[in-house]
Protein backbone atom coordinates (compact mmCIF):
# COMPACT_ATOMS: atom_id res chain seq x y z
CA UNK A 1 0.00 0.00 0.00
CA UNK A 2 2.05 2.91 -1.25
CA UNK A 3 1.27 6.14 0.55
CA UNK A 4 2.99 8.96 2.37
CA UNK A 5 4.20 7.46 5.65
CA UNK A 6 2.79 8.68 8.93
CA UNK A 7 5.18 10.37 11.34
CA UNK A 8 4.01 8.21 14.22
CA UNK A 9 5.76 10.08 17.06
CA UNK A 10 4.09 13.29 15.84
CA UNK A 11 0.71 11.55 15.64
CA UNK A 12 1.15 10.14 19.14
CA UNK A 13 2.03 13.55 20.58
CA UNK A 14 -1.05 15.06 18.94
CA UNK A 15 -3.28 12.44 20.57
CA UNK A 16 -1.59 12.97 23.91
CA UNK A 17 -2.35 16.69 23.75
CA UNK A 18 -5.93 16.07 22.61
CA UNK A 19 -6.85 13.48 25.24
CA UNK A 20 -8.41 15.80 27.84
CA UNK A 21 -10.79 17.46 25.37
CA UNK A 22 -11.18 14.60 22.91
CA UNK A 23 -14.73 13.62 23.81
CA UNK A 24 -16.09 17.11 23.16
CA UNK A 25 -14.88 16.97 19.54
CA UNK A 26 -15.29 13.27 18.73
CA UNK A 27 -18.98 13.32 17.76
CA UNK A 28 -18.37 11.55 14.46
CA UNK A 29 -16.07 8.95 16.01
CA UNK A 30 -18.77 8.05 18.55
CA UNK A 31 -21.38 7.72 15.80
CA UNK A 32 -19.12 5.39 13.84
CA UNK A 33 -18.37 3.40 17.00
CA UNK A 34 -22.11 2.96 17.62
CA UNK A 35 -22.60 1.69 14.08
CA UNK A 36 -19.70 -0.71 14.45
CA UNK A 37 -21.01 -2.02 17.77
CA UNK A 38 -24.46 -2.55 16.24
CA UNK A 39 -22.90 -5.00 13.79
CA UNK A 40 -22.10 -7.28 16.70
CA UNK A 41 -25.87 -7.89 16.98
CA UNK A 42 -25.57 -10.18 13.96
CA UNK A 43 -22.60 -12.17 15.26
CA UNK A 44 -22.87 -15.28 17.40
CA UNK A 45 -19.85 -15.02 19.64
CA UNK A 46 -19.19 -15.58 23.33
CA UNK A 47 -15.69 -14.19 23.83
CA UNK A 48 -13.69 -14.61 27.01
CA UNK A 49 -11.23 -11.86 26.09
CA UNK A 50 -11.98 -8.74 24.03
CA UNK A 51 -9.39 -6.28 22.73
CA UNK A 52 -10.40 -2.68 21.94
CA UNK A 53 -7.56 -1.78 19.59
CA UNK A 54 -7.01 1.98 19.49
CA UNK A 55 -9.46 2.60 22.30
CA UNK A 56 -8.90 6.37 22.49
CA UNK A 57 -10.80 7.58 25.55
CA UNK A 58 -12.59 4.25 25.78
CA UNK A 59 -16.03 5.06 24.39
CA UNK A 60 -16.61 1.43 23.29
CA UNK A 61 -15.47 -0.15 26.55
CA UNK A 62 -18.78 0.20 28.39
CA UNK A 63 -20.90 -1.25 25.57
CA UNK A 64 -18.43 -4.13 25.19
CA UNK A 65 -18.50 -4.89 28.92
CA UNK A 66 -22.30 -4.81 28.99
CA UNK A 67 -22.59 -7.00 25.91
CA UNK A 68 -20.02 -9.57 27.03
CA UNK A 69 -20.42 -9.59 30.81
CA UNK A 70 -18.14 -12.58 31.39
CA UNK A 71 -15.35 -11.30 29.15
CA UNK A 72 -12.16 -9.53 30.17
CA UNK A 73 -11.90 -6.34 28.13
CA UNK A 74 -8.46 -5.01 27.20
CA UNK A 75 -8.02 -1.38 26.12
CA UNK A 76 -4.97 -0.60 23.96
CA UNK A 77 -3.84 2.77 22.65
CA UNK A 78 -0.58 4.38 21.59
CA UNK A 79 -1.23 7.52 23.69
CA UNK A 80 -1.00 7.09 27.46
CA UNK A 81 -3.17 10.15 28.30
CA UNK A 82 -5.97 8.59 26.22
CA UNK A 83 -5.75 5.47 28.37
CA UNK A 84 -6.00 7.55 31.53
CA UNK A 85 -9.29 8.93 30.21
CA UNK A 86 -10.44 5.43 29.21
CA UNK A 87 -9.69 3.99 32.63
CA UNK A 88 -12.06 6.48 34.25
CA UNK A 89 -14.97 4.99 32.31
CA UNK A 90 -14.85 1.64 34.06
CA UNK A 91 -16.38 0.90 37.44
CA UNK A 92 -13.89 0.15 40.19
CA UNK A 93 -14.95 -3.50 39.98
CA UNK A 94 -14.52 -3.82 36.21
CA UNK A 95 -11.81 -1.45 35.12
CA UNK A 96 -10.35 -2.52 31.78
CA UNK A 97 -6.79 -3.73 31.49
CA UNK A 98 -5.03 -0.81 29.77
CA UNK A 99 -2.01 -1.28 27.52
CA UNK A 100 -0.02 1.53 25.92
CA UNK A 101 1.38 0.10 22.69
CA UNK A 102 1.58 0.34 18.91
CA UNK A 103 -1.07 -1.55 16.93
CA UNK A 104 1.65 -2.84 14.61
CA UNK A 105 3.45 -4.56 17.54
CA UNK A 106 0.94 -5.91 20.02
CA UNK A 107 2.34 -6.88 23.46
CA UNK A 108 -0.01 -9.86 23.72
CA UNK A 109 0.52 -13.59 23.51
CA UNK A 110 -0.67 -15.70 20.61
CA UNK A 111 -4.38 -16.46 20.90
CA UNK A 112 -4.86 -13.92 23.70
CA UNK A 113 -8.19 -12.51 22.38
CA UNK A 114 -11.39 -13.93 20.95
CA UNK A 115 -12.67 -10.60 19.59
CA UNK A 116 -10.75 -7.55 18.39
CA UNK A 117 -12.70 -4.35 17.82
CA UNK A 118 -10.93 -1.35 16.30
CA UNK A 119 -12.62 1.97 15.55
CA UNK A 120 -10.97 4.68 13.44
CA UNK A 121 -7.42 3.53 14.12
CA UNK A 122 -5.96 1.92 11.00
CA UNK A 123 -5.54 5.26 9.24
CA UNK A 124 -2.78 6.09 11.72
CA UNK A 125 -0.79 2.94 10.93
CA UNK A 126 1.88 2.84 8.24
CA UNK A 127 1.43 -0.86 7.55
CA UNK A 128 -2.16 -2.14 7.82
CA UNK A 129 -0.92 -5.55 6.65
CA UNK A 130 1.32 -5.71 9.73
CA UNK A 131 -1.64 -4.76 11.94
CA UNK A 132 -3.74 -7.53 10.41
CA UNK A 133 -0.92 -10.05 10.84
CA UNK A 134 -0.63 -9.09 14.50
CA UNK A 135 -4.41 -9.31 14.96
CA UNK A 136 -4.44 -12.80 13.44
CA UNK A 137 -1.60 -13.86 15.73
CA UNK A 138 -3.38 -12.52 18.82
CA UNK A 139 -6.80 -13.94 17.92
CA UNK A 140 -7.78 -17.41 19.04
CA UNK A 141 -8.91 -19.86 16.32
CA UNK A 142 -12.38 -18.80 15.19
CA UNK A 143 -11.92 -15.32 16.67
CA UNK A 144 -13.30 -12.20 15.01
CA UNK A 145 -11.73 -8.92 13.91
CA UNK A 146 -14.12 -6.00 13.31
CA UNK A 147 -12.86 -2.56 12.39
CA UNK A 148 -13.54 0.80 10.82
CA UNK A 149 -11.21 3.24 9.15
CA UNK A 150 -11.47 6.12 6.67
CA UNK A 151 -11.41 5.81 2.89
CA UNK A 152 -10.21 7.98 -0.01
CA UNK A 153 -13.16 10.39 -0.13
CA UNK A 154 -12.67 11.49 3.47
CA UNK A 155 -12.27 15.27 3.69
CA UNK A 156 -12.27 15.52 -0.09
CA UNK A 157 -13.49 19.12 0.12
CA UNK A 158 -10.55 20.13 2.30
CA UNK A 159 -8.05 18.41 0.04
CA UNK A 160 -9.53 20.11 -3.03
CA UNK A 161 -9.37 23.51 -1.33
CA UNK A 162 -5.72 23.04 -0.38
CA UNK A 163 -4.77 21.73 -3.83
CA UNK A 164 -5.48 25.14 -5.32
CA UNK A 165 -3.33 26.91 -2.74
CA UNK A 166 0.00 25.05 -2.82
CA UNK A 167 1.51 21.76 -3.87
CA UNK A 168 1.95 20.33 -0.37
CA UNK A 169 0.11 17.44 1.24
CA UNK A 170 -2.23 18.84 3.89
CA UNK A 171 -4.58 15.85 4.22
CA UNK A 172 -3.16 12.39 4.80
CA UNK A 173 -3.86 9.94 1.94
CA UNK A 174 -5.32 6.50 2.63
CA UNK A 175 -5.95 3.47 0.40
CA UNK A 176 -9.16 2.10 -1.00
CA UNK A 177 -11.05 -0.61 0.87
CA UNK A 178 -10.00 -3.14 -1.78
CA UNK A 179 -6.40 -2.83 -0.60
CA UNK A 180 -7.47 -3.48 2.98
CA UNK A 181 -9.47 -6.50 1.83
CA UNK A 182 -6.44 -7.82 -0.02
CA UNK A 183 -4.32 -7.33 3.10
CA UNK A 184 -6.81 -9.37 5.16
CA UNK A 185 -6.60 -12.20 2.64
CA UNK A 186 -2.81 -12.03 2.53
CA UNK A 187 -2.73 -12.17 6.33
CA UNK A 188 -4.74 -15.41 5.96
CA UNK A 189 -7.94 -14.24 7.57
CA UNK A 190 -11.05 -16.17 6.56
CA UNK A 191 -14.22 -14.76 5.00
CA UNK A 192 -13.26 -11.06 4.91
CA UNK A 193 -16.12 -8.64 4.25
CA UNK A 194 -15.65 -4.95 3.39
CA UNK A 195 -18.15 -2.16 2.79
CA UNK A 196 -18.32 1.62 2.95
CA UNK A 197 -20.73 4.44 3.64
CA UNK A 198 -20.41 8.20 3.38
CA UNK A 199 -21.28 10.54 6.21
CA UNK A 200 -21.36 14.32 5.96
CA UNK A 201 -20.73 16.72 8.82
CA UNK A 202 -21.59 20.37 8.16
CA UNK A 203 -20.09 23.52 9.60
CA UNK A 204 -20.85 27.21 9.60
CA UNK A 205 -17.19 28.10 9.02
CA UNK A 206 -14.00 26.33 7.99
CA UNK A 207 -12.26 27.19 11.30
CA UNK A 208 -14.93 25.13 13.07
CA UNK A 209 -13.93 22.06 11.04
CA UNK A 210 -10.26 22.72 11.71
CA UNK A 211 -10.99 23.04 15.43
CA UNK A 212 -12.76 19.67 15.46
CA UNK A 213 -9.83 18.01 13.69
CA UNK A 214 -7.41 19.54 16.18
CA UNK A 215 -9.70 18.52 19.04
CA UNK A 216 -9.43 14.83 18.17
CA UNK A 217 -5.70 15.03 17.48
CA UNK A 218 -6.16 14.62 13.72
CA UNK A 219 -3.26 16.75 12.56
CA UNK A 220 -1.51 16.19 9.26
CA UNK A 221 1.09 13.67 10.43
CA UNK A 222 2.56 12.64 7.08
CA UNK A 223 6.34 12.69 6.94
CA UNK A 224 6.09 14.84 3.77
CA UNK A 225 3.91 17.50 5.40
CA UNK A 226 4.90 21.16 4.98
CA UNK A 227 7.05 22.38 7.87
CA UNK A 228 6.41 25.50 9.87
CA UNK A 229 3.25 27.46 10.54
CA UNK A 230 0.60 28.04 7.91
CA UNK A 231 0.64 31.78 7.25
CA UNK A 232 -2.44 34.00 7.23
CA UNK A 233 -2.34 34.45 3.46
CA UNK A 234 -2.52 30.72 2.80
CA UNK A 235 -5.23 30.28 5.43
CA UNK A 236 -7.25 33.01 3.77
CA UNK A 237 -6.73 31.36 0.38
CA UNK A 238 -7.86 27.91 1.53
CA UNK A 239 -10.86 29.45 3.33
CA UNK A 240 -11.89 31.22 0.13
CA UNK A 241 -11.45 28.01 -1.87
CA UNK A 242 -13.57 26.03 0.61
CA UNK A 243 -16.34 28.59 0.29
CA UNK A 244 -17.08 27.14 -3.16
CA UNK A 245 -18.41 24.06 -1.34
CA UNK A 246 -21.03 25.99 0.63
CA UNK A 247 -24.44 24.33 0.29
CA UNK A 248 -27.87 25.82 -0.33
CA UNK A 249 -28.56 25.68 3.41
CA UNK A 250 -25.54 27.89 4.03
CA UNK A 251 -23.43 25.15 5.59
CA UNK A 252 -19.99 23.86 4.60
CA UNK A 253 -19.83 20.06 4.12
CA UNK A 254 -17.06 17.74 5.27
CA UNK A 255 -17.37 14.27 3.74
CA UNK A 256 -16.16 11.14 5.53
CA UNK A 257 -15.92 7.82 3.72
CA UNK A 258 -16.23 5.22 6.46
CA UNK A 259 -14.79 1.80 5.69
CA UNK A 260 -16.08 -1.21 7.64
CA UNK A 261 -14.39 -4.58 7.67
CA UNK A 262 -14.57 -7.87 9.46
CA UNK A 263 -12.87 -11.23 9.10
CA UNK A 264 -12.38 -14.44 11.07
CA UNK A 265 -9.30 -16.18 12.33
CA UNK A 266 -9.33 -19.64 10.70
CA UNK A 267 -10.06 -22.59 12.94
CA UNK A 268 -6.81 -24.11 11.73
CA UNK A 269 -3.75 -22.22 10.58
CA UNK A 270 -3.06 -22.77 6.88
CA UNK A 271 -0.03 -24.84 5.92
CA UNK A 272 3.07 -22.97 4.79
CA UNK A 273 2.87 -22.18 1.12
CA UNK A 274 -0.82 -21.30 1.13
CA UNK A 275 -1.79 -18.65 -1.39
CA UNK A 276 -4.02 -15.66 -0.70
CA UNK A 277 -6.13 -14.54 -3.65
CA UNK A 278 -6.82 -10.76 -3.76
CA UNK A 279 -10.46 -9.72 -3.43
CA UNK A 280 -10.13 -7.39 -6.36
CA UNK A 281 -7.42 -6.19 -8.66
CA UNK A 282 -9.36 -3.22 -9.99
CA UNK A 283 -10.79 0.00 -8.70
CA UNK A 284 -7.89 1.05 -6.51
CA UNK A 285 -7.72 4.72 -5.75
CA UNK A 286 -6.02 6.91 -3.22
CA UNK A 287 -7.37 10.01 -1.58
CA UNK A 288 -7.33 12.02 1.62
CA UNK A 289 -7.72 10.86 5.16
CA UNK A 290 -7.92 12.75 8.43
CA UNK A 291 -5.58 15.61 9.10
CA UNK A 292 -5.10 19.22 8.16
Amino acid sequence: MSQDPIDKPRARRAFERAAAGYDAAAVLQREIADRLLERLDYVRLDPRRVLDLGTGTGYALGPLQRRYRKARVIALDVAHPMLLQARRRGSWLRRPLCLCADAERLPLADGAADLILSNSTLQWCNDPAAVFAECLRVLSPGGLLMFTTFGPDTLKELRAAWSGVDGHTHVSPFPDMHDLGDALVQARFADPVMDTERLTVTYARLPDLMADLKGIGAHNATAARPRGLTGPRRLAAVTAAYERERQDDGRLPATYEVVYGHAWAPLQKPMDGGIGVPLSSIGRRYGPGLGA
